[in-house]
């Protein structure tokens, strides 16, 4: 797997929005200013999200994983945003539900398949009630990279 750029600057806490789209193109921009995805990633993020959710309910804060397609992506991140309020995503695998997302890992792969091994890691924390507390309510963005850093046990790259 290539190695995936993280860092504090891909850490956003507190994000307010009205609904998921305003969500997924706040964190989205944030990419694009930073160099890491094309203009075109912001609406191919969000129509993906549209069409295949990612909204995923756990036993403590709901999270999502938006994504889209390699050719949107310059250089591969991982981008980490915690909610200031629960935004509805709807729920991967089902068309109606939603579930009360609290925490968007919005990723930005440039290669195929690099997602679903991303993905399984990913699983790991999502079923970590104490990470998830950890995610939402650790103040220094330096802490939350090495936690993820870790847990992920990938060659990420960014604040060494």
């Amino acid at each position: 797997m290539n190695d995936i750029y993280f860092n504090e600057e891909l850490i956003l806490k507190d994000i307010e929005g009205k609904s998921n789209e305003e969500i997924l193109k706040y964190m989205a921009n944030n990419l694009y200013h930073r160099g890491f995805v094309k203009e075109s990633y912001v609406e191919a993020v969000i129509e993906r999200e549209r069409n295949f959710s990612t909204g995923l309910p756990t036993k403590s804060y709901s999270v999502a994983i938006p994504h889209t397609d390699i050719e949107h992506v310059k250089k591969a991140a991982i981008s980490v945003g915690v909610l200031k309020s629960c935004i509805d995503f709807g729920i991967m695998g089902e068309e109606s539900t939603t579930t009360p997302v609290k925490i968007v890992f919005m990723l930005a792969m440039n290669t195929k398949h690099s997602q679903l091994d991303l993905l399984k890691k990913l699983m790991k924390i999502f079923q970590d009630e104490d990470v998830l507390q950890y995610l939402i309510t650790e103040k220094s963005k330096t802490n939350i990279k090495n936690l993820l850093k870790n847990k992920l046990n990938l060659a990420l790259k960014g604040g060494e």
